[in-house]
C-alpha cells in the first residue's frame, strides 16, 4: 500500500535520477533558482555513479560552462588518436570529470532535505514519484532522469568498456589525452584504447569496444589493458579504481515509438530522452544544455517542463541524422574487424569539419 512521503512536503520539482542529467539540472537550479523547494532522488548510494565523463571544448558553449566547470577534474588544450595508417594530433581542448565530484557538489550546494540516495523511482506520472518501497513524493512538476528505459524501438549497437585509474612506477610520458588507439588487435568490432594523462604517474586506461552486443568479459579486458601498458612500457604499481559500463549506439529506430514505449511524464532528460551524441554516446553537452534550459525557465510547471523537453528531444533527434548514418556505416557496412576505417576515413578530414 502507498504511503505518503514521512515529511507531507510538496516539492516544486521532482527529478528522479541523480545521475550527469539529473545532477547538472539539480545544480542549475540550485545556483539561479535557489526559492524552488527541489527533491532529486537517486537508487544508489551516492550521486553520479562510478565513472569519468568527457567532453571536447566545442561540444559546450562558452556561456553554459558555469554549469560544469565546478566539476572538471582535469583539462588539456589537444588531443591524439592513432590509426594503422596514420597519427594525428587535434587542437580542441578536451575536459573529464570524475563522478564524484557530482556527487560532492551536490551535496556541498543543495540541502540534505533536497537530496534522497539508496531509493529508486519505480513509478512516475504528473505530480508523483512513487518509490520502490511504496513511498510517494508530490511535486508540481516532476522530472524523469532516470537512463536507460525501453530501447528495443530504435536501431543500436552498443560501446563497452573497461577502464582502470593505473599508479605507474615511473612517468608515462603523454602530455595530451589519447582519445583512440586502434592500432592494437581489432576483437569483436571497432577496439580502441582511451588513455587520460591525470598526472605523470596516474594514467586512466580504457579498453573499449563498438560491438553488437553488450555482454563484456571484463577480467578479459583487464588483461588486455595490463598488455597495452606492458608494450608502452609502463609498469603498473597500482589500480586505484575501475568502472564498466554499456553504452548504447543508436544508429536508426522509429523515435515515436521509442518515446511511447516508454511510459514516463513528457519531461525527461539525458538517455531517457535519447539526448547522446549518436557517435561517441557522450551525455554531458546536451545534459548541459538541458540544464541551462530549465535553469532560465520563467515558470517550471509540468506542461511547460513536459512540453520544452520533448520538443527538445524531437528537435535533437532531427539533427542527429547525419551522425547515425555515420554510425550505420559503422555497424553495418563491414566486417567488425573492419570498422575501424570508418572511424580512420573520418578522421583524415579537414580539423574544422
Amino acid at each position: 500500500m502507498p504511503t505518503h512521503d514521512s515529511s507531507s512536503r510538496h516539492y516544486d520539482l521532482a527529478i528522479a535520477g541523480g545521475g550527469l542529467a539529473g545532477g547538472l539540472i539539480a545544480l542549475a537550479l540550485a545556483k539561479l533558482r535557489p526559492d524552488l523547494d527541489i527533491v532529486v532522488i537517486e537508487a544508489e548510494e551516492t550521486f553520479g555513479g562510478n565513472h569519468i565523463w568527457s567532453f571536447f571544448e566545442s561540444d559546450v558553449q562558452p556561456a553554459h560552462r558555469w554549469i560544469v566547470d565546478p566539476l572538471i577534474s582535469r583539462e588539456w588544450d589537444s588531443y591524439e588518436v592513432h590509426f594503422p595508417q596514420y597519427s594525428r594530433q587535434l587542437g580542441n581542448g578536451y575536459f573529464s570529470i570524475e563522478s564524484h565530484n557530482l556527487d560532492r557538489e551536490l551535496r556541498r550546494q543543495l540541502p540534505p532535505e533536497a537530496l534522497r540516495t539508496g531509493q529508486a523511482a519505480a513509478k512516475i506520472g504528473k505530480g508523483l514519484v512513487q518509490l520502490a518501497d511504496g513511498t510517494e513524493i508530490s511535486a508540481y512538476a516532476v522530472l524523469d532522469a532516470r537512463g536507460g528505459g525501453d530501447l528495443s524501438a530504435l536501431e543500436i549497437g552498443w560501446q563497452k568498456f573497461c577502464g582502470q585509474m593505473l599508479k605507474l612506477k615511473k612517468p608515462h610520458g603523454l602530455s595530451r589525452p589519447v582519445i583512440m588507439d586502434a592500432t592494437v588487435e581489432q576483437i569483436d568490432g571497432y577496439r580502441f584504447v582511451y588513455c587520460l594523462p591525470f598526472s605523470d604517474t596516474e594514467l586512466f586506461v580504457e579498453d573499449t569496444y563498438y560491438a553488437d552486443t553488450a555482454e563484456m568479459d571484463s577480467a578479459e579486458s583487464q588483461r588486455r589493458i595490463s598488455e597495452y601498458a606492458a608494450a608502452k612500457g609502463w609498469q603498473i604499481e597500482a589500480v586505484l579504481s575501475q568502472e564498466n559500463g554499456q553504452l548504447p549506439v543508436i544508429y536508426g529506430g522509429d523515435f515515436k515509438a521509442f518515446w511511447t514505449a516508454n511510459e514516463s511524464v513528457d519531461a525527461r532528460a539525458g538517455a531517457r530522452a535519447a539526448l547522446i551524441q549518436p557517435i561517441t554516446s557522450y551525455s554531458l553537452p546536451m545534459a548541459v544544455q538541458t540544464a541551462n534550459m530549465i535553469a532560465h525557465m520563467p515558470d517550471i510547471n509540468q506542461d511547460s517542463l513536459d512540453e520544452m523537453l520533448r520538443n527538445l528531444a524531437h528537435r535533437h533527434w532531427k539533427s542527429g541524422k547525419f551522425y547515425r548514418l555515420l554510425c550505420a556505416f559503422l555497424f553495418l557496412g563491414a566486417k567488425p574487424t573492419k570498422r575501424y576505417k570508418t572511424l580512420e576515413h573520418t578522421y583524415a578530414k579537414d580539423e574544422q569539419l
